[in-house]
């Protein structure tokens, strides 16, 4: 059964598999068939802020933020990572959010993806994670 297989099972099949026709047709229940703006959405539902205290908290303009809420804008992972800490974002709907819009997930042998769970599994606020990336020379994320 497609549901069984992991992300493993998936890569040895493409390997193995001479026609990639045959792969999404036998696969198609396996992709990710939300986009970003669904998926932002969905959690933007579970939290209990309005888009003005998001976009502040997100450190963007609230017109960017309908926006990216509208599906007008794509937003960056970085404006992904703004958005998941303004909404106060677990590290796993994080991770989620970033696996399934295509953008690389946060790596901890990564020194500014390490300050930025770090941020993020202990609710600090943008601003803080903003000031601990620059004193560390790391881009902040706005």
């Amino acid at each position: 059964m497609a549901e069984d297989k992991t992300t493993d099972d998936l890569r040895q099949e493409l390997m193995e598999t001479a026609n990639i026709e045959d792969y999404i047709k036998e696969n198609k229940a396996l992709f990710a068939d939300k986009d970003v703006t669904e998926l932002l959405t969905e959690l933007y539902d579970s939290c209990s802020i309005s888009k003005a205290v998001l976009a502040r908290q997100a450190g963007m303009s609230e017109v960017y933020l309908h926006q990216v809420f509208s599906g007008r804008r794509n937003p960056s992972r970085d404006r992904l990572l703004c958005l998941c800490i303004g909404m106060g974002a677990t590290m796993e709907e994080t991770q989620e959010l970033l696996k399934q819009a295509t953008h690389a997930q946060l790596y901890p042998k990564n020194k500014r993806d390490a300050i930025i769970s770090f941020g993020i599994l202990h609710g600090v606020g943008l601003d803080e994670i903003n000031d601990k990336l620059f004193e560390e020379n790391e881009k902040t994320l706005f």
